[in-house]
């Protein structure tokens, strides 16, 4: 899952992303307030990570432009204004939350994950489809209570496909929010993982429907 990072302290920004990328995250990095909107405004994020004192435009003023344009990517302000008058301001503008600095990045990545799957409608970080159990804060997927072994790229696999379930994601959704930008791959790449996904966790687990995408059906837990 793609989460962009709006931090102009170089120090900060590699700490979320490092701590993003253990976390099971992609984290796009921009320090520059009028980049930080206009990828905002045109790409397809799980999330924002938004500070609010930026160079050439401000934090509040990016977040309010991406919600007067129809953008409802969650977002985590996360700044070192801590006043109580400026996280109503946050909220205001239609940040998701608001977490000041310094801060944990534990802290951080739960109230993250509790953004994202409010978003999509869910309220645990754990799902269970059938016999197959997501654990979103152990990052863990086990099958019939028995934990399985995945590689970082099956676990985005399985985790944004369960956490999105009832609902088809196409190939190119996918390849957003499974591969880095840097992460060379050939155009038949999601079917080949898909295919090992379903051999650990049962094939029953995702469907294909042709020339649209695949879904993990079902309500869940």
């Amino acid at each position: 899952m793609r989460v962009l990072v709006v931090e102009d302290d170089r120090r900060i920004a590699a700490d979320l992303a490092r701590g993003l990328a253990e976390a099971g995250y992609i984290a796009d990095c921009v320090a520059d307030g009028e980049d930080a909107w206009f990828r905002g405004d045109t790409e397809d994020y799980t999330a924002i990570i938004l500070d609010l004192g930026l160079p050439r435009l401000d934090g509040l003023t990016i977040l309010k432009r991406w919600r007067d344009n129809g953008r409802r990517t969650p977002v985590l302000i996360l700044t070192a204004r801590g006043s109580w008058a400026e996280r109503v301001d946050g909220i205001d503008a239609g940040a998701d939350d608001y977490l000041p600095k310094p801060f944990q990045m534990e802290e951080l990545l739960a109230r993250l994950r509790s953004i994202v799957r409010r978003s999509v409608g869910h309220a645990s970080s754990v799902t269970t489809i059938g016999e197959v159990t997501l654990d979103e804060r152990q990052m863990q997927v086990s099958v019939r209570g028995v934990p399985v072994a995945l590689s970082p790229l099956e676990y985005r696999l399985a985790s944004y496909l369960m956490l999105h379930r009832g609902r088809v994601v196409s190939q190119f959704e996918l390849n957003e929010n499974i591969y880095g930008q840097d992460d060379a791959h050939d155009s038949n790449a999601i079917e080949v993982l898909v295919g090992r996904v379903r051999k650990k966790l049962g094939a029953d687990l995702i469907e294909t429907r042709r020339g649209f995408g695949y879904i993990v059906p079902g309500d869940g837990a």
